[in-house]
């Protein structure tokens, strides 16, 4: 079959659903990628067709100030917003870049973008089947909000449901405007209702979530056409370490990871020698990643060593803990990793997995990055590098992870919604 993805947001969102599209090449499918511009080297490994958005998701994550976001708490609403009209000012850009789909043969389209956006008018204008496609919990539930909105007591009737909503109309509106003019105009097709389509979504569309039902427990509500499949892990198979990371690593015992991602920093250097310092007092060797923020860019003293790349599922086994920003991406591969976790959230999602990190008793507290200090810091790593409990449940948990086959159901889920 084809089978077109569309997945636009930072490396980490896309890998996932890059190893998709390879698992579903290795099936014998034939897979057009829509994604970044920049991305095209991300798509190219894995085998498949890359088509092209003009966009830049580091651009787009500096211009929303993530971390002046961070510094505001859980305001989600506020987060969301940011973001939001930051990927919305180019709206028109995807839906140009991504017309050309519309005189593509697929049988399925499989879309990563918030509330079925472009993806489900792109169905709709081919005749074809649309799955939502997630790596984190974005179907409604009555057991939980959505990510990054306050816990309320259940006795609040609604709330949990309610914030759904309320989420998907922010991204929504956001982008209305510009897809019903890219629906009338160029596909040929009425515009979408005011509210959307959301309601039409959760009752008949195939919904397929790459994440553990170890890690995220299905509630119970979920019905017949929500599917768990398991992590979509990418891997890197032409990657080989350099000799001076090898060296390091050889060098004394197993170091401390920290980095933060595809989240931008204003004062990277502060935020160096706050790690450094938090690394000092815990007596821990360090692996400072640099990510988008540039983390770890000056001289570092002897125990420490500064990372531009490795993959993280050939990185992360080797630590001795992990400090990281709590990106769905990254979380996976620490769960994998089965080396405990310390998240120090900025936005959004991050909160959510960085609880669940406690909560599953893999890693201590996540420490939101607003209220990061290098004390509050090295208490964390001293309590992950210590806790002989807490390493044998995040081995425990990391090896029931690996016996999972999350893309080689994901591509039976998909296979079985083409042929209907």
């Amino acid at each position: 079959m084809n089978v077109t993805i569309i997945a636009l947001g930072s490396r980490g969102d896309v890998l996932p659903y890059a190893a998709l599209g390879g698992a579903l090449r290795k099936a014998g499918h034939h897979v057009r990628f829509a994604t970044f511009e920049g991305f095209e080297p991300v798509v190219a490994a894995q085998g498949l067709v890359f088509h092209p958005v003009r966009g830049d998701a580091q651009a787009i994550m500096l211009s929303s100030g993530g971390q002046a976001l961070a510094r505001s708490g859980q305001n989600v609403v506020r987060m969301m917003a940011s973001i939001m009209r930051s990927f919305g000012a180019l709206a028109r850009d995807y839906a140009r870049d991504l017309t050309e789909l519309a005189s593509q043969p697929t049988n399925l389209i499989v879309n990563q973008l918030g509330g079925g956006l472009y993806g489900y008018d792109l169905a709709e204008k081919l005749g074809v089947p649309m799955v939502a496609a997630a790596v984190m919990p974005l179907v409604p539930t009555r057991t939980q909000p959505m990510l990054a909105f306050p816990r309320w007591p259940s006795a609040v009737p609604g709330y949990n449901l309610l914030t759904f909503h309320l989420a998907y109309q922010l991204v929504w509106q956001a982008f209305r405007p510009t897809i019903n003019r890219w629906r009338r105009n160029v596909l040929g097709l009425d515009g979408a209702p005011l509210l959307g389509v959301y309601r039409e979504m959760q009752k008949s569309m195939t919904l397929l979530n790459g994440f553990s039902a170890l890690v995220v427990p299905r509630p119970h509500d979920w019905g017949a056409q929500v599917h768990v499949t398991g992590y979509w892990f990418p891997e890197d198979e032409s990657w080989q370490p350099p000799d001076d990371l090898l060296h390091f690593l050889d060098d004394g015992p197993p170091p401390v990871f920290a980095g933060f991602g595809s989240m931008p920093l204003d004062d990277a250097e502060q935020v160096t020698d706050l790690v450094l310092e938090a690394m000092r007092q815990s007596g821990q060797r360090a692996i400072v990643h640099a990510g988008w923020g540039g983390a770890g860019g000056r001289a570092l003293p002897e125990w420490a060593f500064g990372l531009d790349y490795a993959p993280y599922d050939w990185l992360f086994p080797r630590m001795a803990a992990l400090i990281h920003h709590g990106g769905s991406g990254t979380t996976a591969f620490g769960l994998r990793s089965g080396v405990p976790a310390i998240v120090i959230p900025f936005l959004f999602d991050q909160f959510y997995w960085g609880r669940r990190i406690s909560e599953l008793g893999v890693g201590p507290g996540p420490i939101p990055f607003a209220e990061l200090s290098a004390r509050r810091l090295a208490d964390a790593i001293r309590e992950a590098t210590e806790d002989g409990g807490m390493q044998e449940r995040a081995r425990q948990l990391g090896s029931q992870i690996q016996e999972e086959d999350g893309l080689g159901l994901a591509v039976r889920v998909l296979e079985s919604v083409a042929d209907g």
